[in-house]
C-alpha cells in the first residue's frame, strides 16, 4: 500500500486519508508480521513525503513495539520476534533494518542484522542451499522445523531483506545470500527442480517433500518477478560501481 500511495496522486500530509490508517490498524490488530509489513510500507511512502511528521511517528511507534517483541523473546539460541518462525520470515529483520538505517539509529539496525544473520543460517540446508520454513507447522522453538510445503514468498522475502541488508552496511555477505536465495526459484532446492517456468512465465506455488506443486498463483509469480527485479537492480548497482579497468 505504502507503494500504492507513493505512485499515486496523493500529496504531502494525506498519509491517513490515503491509507495510512489502513496500514496503522492493520497493524494493531494483526501479528508482529503485520507491524513489518506497515513499517516497509510506510518506508516507501516517506521515501516522497519525509516530512509527513504523522506518518513519522507510526514509523517509531511501530519499530518501537518490533523491537520490544525481540527483547522479550530472544534468546542466545534463538534471535527472534516471536515464539515460531512461520510466514513471510524475512520481513521482520527486513523493516527493523529500514527503520535502523532510515531513523539512523544503530542499536535497530543491528538487531535486525543479527534477526536476518540467524534466519538465513535457519534457512540453510546442509549442501548450501536455501531451504525456507516449511508451512505444514513452521519453526516452534524447542521443536523440529518443517522442511515443506516451500513457498516462493520465503524466498522474495529473503532476497529483498538481504538485499536492504546490503544497502545499510556494503558487506558482500549479504549479496551472496540474496543470490543464494533467488537460486531457489531456478533449481538450487532440496528437490532440484526450477519452479519459475520459462514456457509460461509463471511460477510454481512451491515445492512438496517430494513434488513441485502443479498450480501457477499470482502470488507465487509476484514474488519471483519481485525477487528478479531486486536481483537486477542490485547487480546494476554493483556493476555501475566497480572501479574502472587500467589499461
Amino acid at each position: 500500500m505504502g507503494a500504492g500511495i507513493v505512485r499515486s496522486a496523493v500529496g504531502p500530509g494525506q498519509f491517513s486519508n490515503a491509507g495510512g490508517g489502513t496500514l496503522r490498524t492493520g497493524a494493531a490488530r494483526g501479528r508482529r508480521i503485520c507491524v513489518a509489513f506497515t513499517l516497509i510500507g510506510i518506508d516507501e511512502y516517506l521515501r516522497r513525503f519525509s516530512g509527513d511528521r504523522r506518518a513519522n511517528q507510526i514509523r517509531e511507534s511501530l519499530t518501537a513495539r518490533l523491537l520490544q517483541s525481540y527483547a522479550a523473546t530472544a534468546t542466545e539460541d534463538w534471535h527472534w520476534f516471536e515464539e515460531v518462525v512461520s510466514y513471510a520470515n524475512a520481513k521482520l529483520p527486513h523493516a527493523l533494518i529500514l527503520s535502523g538505517r532510515c531513523l539512523n539509529a544503530a542499536p535497530l539496525l543491528e538487531t535486525g542484522l543479527k534477526a536476518l544473520r540467524w534466519l538465513v543460517k535457519v534457512q540453510t540446508s546442509t549442501t548450501g542451499a536455501f531451504r525456507p520454513i516449511g508451512s505444514n507447522g513452521f519453526y516452534r522453538r524447542g521443536q523440529e522445523r518443517a522442511q515443506f510445503d516451500q513457498q516462493p514468498i520465503e524466498a522474495q522475502a529473503t532476497v529483498s531483506a538481504c538485499i536492504e541488508a546490503y544497502h545499510a552496511t556494503s558487506d558482500p555477505f549479504w549479496v551472496a545470500e540474496a543470490r543464494r536465495a533467488f537460486e531457489w526459484f531456478l533449481g538450487r532446492n532440496d528437490l532440484g527442480l526450477a519452479l519459475y517456468d520459462p514456457g509460461t512465465g509463471g511460477c510454481r506455488d512451491g515445492l512438496h517433500v517430494d513434488r513441485l506443486s502443479q498450480n501457477q498463483g499470482a502470488e507465487s509469480t509476484l514474488a519471483f518477478l519481485l525477487a528478479l527485479a531486486e536481483e537486477r537492480a542490485l547487480q546494476n548497482t554493483l556493476t555501475s560501481f566497480k572501479e574502472p579497468v587500467g589499461e
